[in-house]
Protein backbone atom coordinates (compact mmCIF):
# COMPACT_ATOMS: atom_id res chain seq x y z
CA UNK A 1 0.00 0.00 0.00
CA UNK A 2 2.71 2.22 0.83
CA UNK A 3 4.46 1.47 -2.27
CA UNK A 4 1.09 2.26 -4.60
CA UNK A 5 1.16 5.66 -2.30
CA UNK A 6 4.11 6.41 -3.15
CA UNK A 7 4.81 5.56 -7.10
CA UNK A 8 1.36 7.44 -7.30
CA UNK A 9 2.35 10.73 -5.58
CA UNK A 10 6.08 10.27 -7.68
CA UNK A 11 4.08 9.98 -10.61
CA UNK A 12 1.86 12.85 -9.88
CA UNK A 13 5.23 15.49 -8.87
CA UNK A 14 6.79 13.90 -12.04
CA UNK A 15 3.58 14.71 -14.09
CA UNK A 16 3.92 10.78 -15.61
CA UNK A 17 0.74 9.41 -17.00
CA UNK A 18 0.61 6.40 -19.51
CA UNK A 19 -2.62 8.02 -21.13
CA UNK A 20 -0.67 11.38 -22.47
CA UNK A 21 2.07 9.18 -23.39
CA UNK A 22 1.20 5.95 -24.44
CA UNK A 23 4.49 5.20 -26.55
CA UNK A 24 6.28 5.55 -22.65
CA UNK A 25 4.41 2.74 -20.91
CA UNK A 26 6.73 1.33 -18.40
CA UNK A 27 7.78 -2.11 -19.01
CA UNK A 28 6.48 -3.36 -15.57
CA UNK A 29 3.45 -2.77 -13.99
CA UNK A 30 2.64 -3.06 -10.18
CA UNK A 31 0.13 -5.86 -8.81
CA UNK A 32 -2.03 -4.84 -6.28
CA UNK A 33 -0.95 -7.69 -4.90
CA UNK A 34 2.75 -6.94 -4.36
CA UNK A 35 3.34 -10.32 -2.42
CA UNK A 36 5.27 -12.79 -3.90
CA UNK A 37 3.02 -15.86 -5.60
CA UNK A 38 5.58 -18.76 -7.04
CA UNK A 39 4.66 -21.18 -9.87
CA UNK A 40 4.29 -24.70 -9.31
CA UNK A 41 2.83 -24.58 -6.08
CA UNK A 42 -1.13 -24.44 -5.54
CA UNK A 43 -2.83 -22.09 -3.04
CA UNK A 44 -5.82 -22.34 -1.12
CA UNK A 45 -8.43 -18.99 -1.09
CA UNK A 46 -7.15 -19.37 2.75
CA UNK A 47 -3.91 -18.35 2.30
CA UNK A 48 -2.34 -21.42 2.64
CA UNK A 49 0.52 -22.96 -0.88
CA UNK A 50 1.31 -26.48 -1.46
CA UNK A 51 3.97 -27.93 -3.34
CA UNK A 52 3.16 -31.65 -4.18
CA UNK A 53 6.36 -33.81 -4.84
CA UNK A 54 6.42 -37.64 -5.24
CA UNK A 55 4.21 -38.91 -2.07
CA UNK A 56 4.85 -35.80 0.39
CA UNK A 57 3.13 -32.46 -0.15
CA UNK A 58 4.66 -29.74 1.64
CA UNK A 59 2.14 -26.85 2.87
CA UNK A 60 2.76 -23.84 4.70
CA UNK A 61 1.15 -20.08 4.59
CA UNK A 62 1.59 -17.70 1.89
CA UNK A 63 3.43 -14.45 1.53
CA UNK A 64 0.11 -12.30 1.32
CA UNK A 65 -1.00 -14.40 4.56
CA UNK A 66 2.34 -13.51 6.16
CA UNK A 67 2.77 -10.25 5.30
CA UNK A 68 -1.18 -9.43 6.51
CA UNK A 69 0.01 -11.00 9.64
CA UNK A 70 3.07 -8.81 10.38
CA UNK A 71 5.83 -9.82 12.44
CA UNK A 72 4.86 -13.76 13.55
CA UNK A 73 5.82 -15.19 16.98
CA UNK A 74 4.48 -17.46 17.58
CA UNK A 75 3.80 -20.93 15.37
CA UNK A 76 1.84 -24.05 16.93
CA UNK A 77 2.00 -27.28 14.50
CA UNK A 78 0.33 -30.68 14.73
CA UNK A 79 2.66 -33.34 15.54
CA UNK A 80 3.70 -36.22 13.43
CA UNK A 81 1.17 -39.02 13.00
CA UNK A 82 -2.20 -37.03 13.08
CA UNK A 83 -4.09 -36.85 10.42
CA UNK A 84 -5.56 -33.17 8.73
CA UNK A 85 -8.90 -33.00 6.94
CA UNK A 86 -9.24 -30.25 3.69
CA UNK A 87 -10.05 -26.79 4.74
CA UNK A 88 -9.62 -27.58 8.40
CA UNK A 89 -7.69 -26.33 10.55
CA UNK A 90 -4.67 -27.95 11.93
CA UNK A 91 -2.19 -24.86 13.97
CA UNK A 92 -1.97 -21.39 14.55
CA UNK A 93 0.04 -18.88 14.31
CA UNK A 94 0.48 -15.29 16.18
CA UNK A 95 1.68 -12.35 15.42
CA UNK A 96 2.21 -9.06 17.00
CA UNK A 97 -1.31 -7.91 15.27
CA UNK A 98 -3.54 -11.24 15.03
CA UNK A 99 -3.66 -14.78 15.99
CA UNK A 100 -5.21 -16.95 12.89
CA UNK A 101 -5.62 -20.71 12.47
CA UNK A 102 -4.21 -22.63 9.46
CA UNK A 103 -6.09 -24.42 7.55
CA UNK A 104 -4.70 -27.75 5.72
CA UNK A 105 -5.13 -27.36 1.76
CA UNK A 106 -5.43 -31.20 1.58
CA UNK A 107 -6.17 -34.26 3.86
CA UNK A 108 -3.99 -36.78 4.81
CA UNK A 109 -1.35 -37.71 7.51
CA UNK A 110 1.34 -35.23 8.74
CA UNK A 111 4.60 -36.92 8.09
CA UNK A 112 7.02 -34.03 9.51
CA UNK A 113 6.44 -31.08 10.66
CA UNK A 114 9.31 -28.15 10.65
CA UNK A 115 10.38 -27.89 13.89
CA UNK A 116 12.58 -24.62 13.34
CA UNK A 117 9.36 -22.64 14.05
CA UNK A 118 9.59 -23.53 17.78
CA UNK A 119 12.62 -21.19 17.76
CA UNK A 120 12.38 -19.59 14.93
CA UNK A 121 8.78 -18.58 14.30
CA UNK A 122 9.84 -15.60 12.02
CA UNK A 123 10.96 -17.64 9.23
CA UNK A 124 7.30 -17.26 8.25
CA UNK A 125 7.84 -13.94 7.63
CA UNK A 126 11.45 -14.18 6.31
CA UNK A 127 10.79 -17.12 4.17
CA UNK A 128 7.42 -18.15 3.83
CA UNK A 129 7.84 -20.71 0.81
CA UNK A 130 11.06 -21.79 1.84
CA UNK A 131 12.29 -22.33 5.26
CA UNK A 132 9.30 -21.27 6.72
CA UNK A 133 6.91 -24.35 5.23
CA UNK A 134 4.93 -25.90 8.20
CA UNK A 135 3.85 -29.22 7.96
CA UNK A 136 4.89 -32.44 5.41
CA UNK A 137 1.42 -34.46 4.27
CA UNK A 138 0.92 -37.77 2.69
CA UNK A 139 -1.92 -36.76 0.57
CA UNK A 140 -5.00 -39.28 1.26
CA UNK A 141 -6.65 -38.05 -2.14
CA UNK A 142 -4.80 -36.41 -4.27
CA UNK A 143 -7.14 -35.04 -6.33
CA UNK A 144 -8.13 -32.25 -3.89
CA UNK A 145 -5.00 -30.41 -5.57
CA UNK A 146 -6.74 -30.14 -8.43
CA UNK A 147 -9.50 -27.96 -6.69
CA UNK A 148 -6.55 -25.45 -5.55
CA UNK A 149 -5.45 -22.34 -7.10
CA UNK A 150 -3.23 -22.29 -9.24
CA UNK A 151 -0.25 -18.99 -8.97
CA UNK A 152 -2.43 -16.65 -11.83
CA UNK A 153 -5.97 -17.63 -10.14
CA UNK A 154 -4.20 -17.03 -6.63
CA UNK A 155 -2.86 -13.71 -7.52
CA UNK A 156 -6.49 -12.64 -9.00
CA UNK A 157 -7.65 -13.82 -5.81
CA UNK A 158 -5.51 -11.34 -3.76
CA UNK A 159 -6.17 -8.33 -5.44
CA UNK A 160 -9.93 -8.77 -5.43
CA UNK A 161 -9.76 -9.46 -1.96
CA UNK A 162 -7.66 -6.58 -1.26
CA UNK A 163 -9.83 -4.32 -3.08
CA UNK A 164 -12.55 -5.32 -1.15
CA UNK A 165 -11.30 -4.04 1.91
Amino acid sequence: MALRMWASSTANALKLSSASRPHLLPPFSFSRCLSTVLDGLKYAESHEWVKHEGPVATIGITDHAQGHLGEVVFVELPEAGVTVSKSSGFGAVESVKASSDINSPISGEVVEVNKKLTEKPGLVNSSPYEDGWMIKVKPSDPSELESLLGPKEYTKFCEEEDASH
